[in-house]
């Protein structure tokens, strides 16, 4: 029998978790295989240390799981833009503190609290959002919370 190098991938993943994997390549693997592949934790992607804060224009919003993106223009010093991409919580999580579909069009002016990416791309982990009339909506995992950061980013 050949075992697929997918496979022996999500085995690796599960022995490093400290999780068996099982004969075969099935039983906890199969279990865990979208668990493995679809979701990261906080510390593997972003760094608590490099907190930002940035003020910029949307461009769009991806409603999708298991994280919704925000995406903004932000104009640096130099005057030259660039977009950024905002991870935050699931739709789900979103909905159910008080976000709607209607409440981000395109062209609106945010302040975006969060946490850069470790790869130090304009990517970042978003912990709230500021409109311009300061209304503002939490956007991601409470800090200390499965992972994340034990305090709020205070952006330097």
């Amino acid at each position: 029998m050949t075992i697929s190098p997918f496979r022996t991938a999500v085995a690796a993943a599960l022995v490093v978790a400290g999780l068996p994997p099982s004969p075969g390549g099935f039983g906890a693997t199969s279990l865990f295989r979208a668990t493995v592949l679809a979701h990261h934790s906080f510390s593997a992607e972003f760094d608590e240390n490099k907190p930002v804060k940035v003020t910029g224009k949307v461009t769009m919003m991806r409603w999708s799981n298991p994280h919704a993106w925000i995406y903004v223009d932000v104009a640096g010093a130099d005057g030259k833009v660039v977009n950024w991409a905002f991870e935050t919580s699931a739709v789900n999580s979103l909905y159910r503190q008080g976000w709607r579909k209607e409440d981000l069009p395109a062209g609106t002016v945010l302040v975006i609290d969060g946490w850069q990416a470790r790869n130090n791309t304009p990517t970042a982990n978003a912990y709230s959002i500021t409109f311009p009339d300061g209304k503002r909506l939490f956007a991601g995992s409470p800090a200390g919370a499965a992972g994340t950061p034990s305090a709020p980013p205070a952006a330097k």
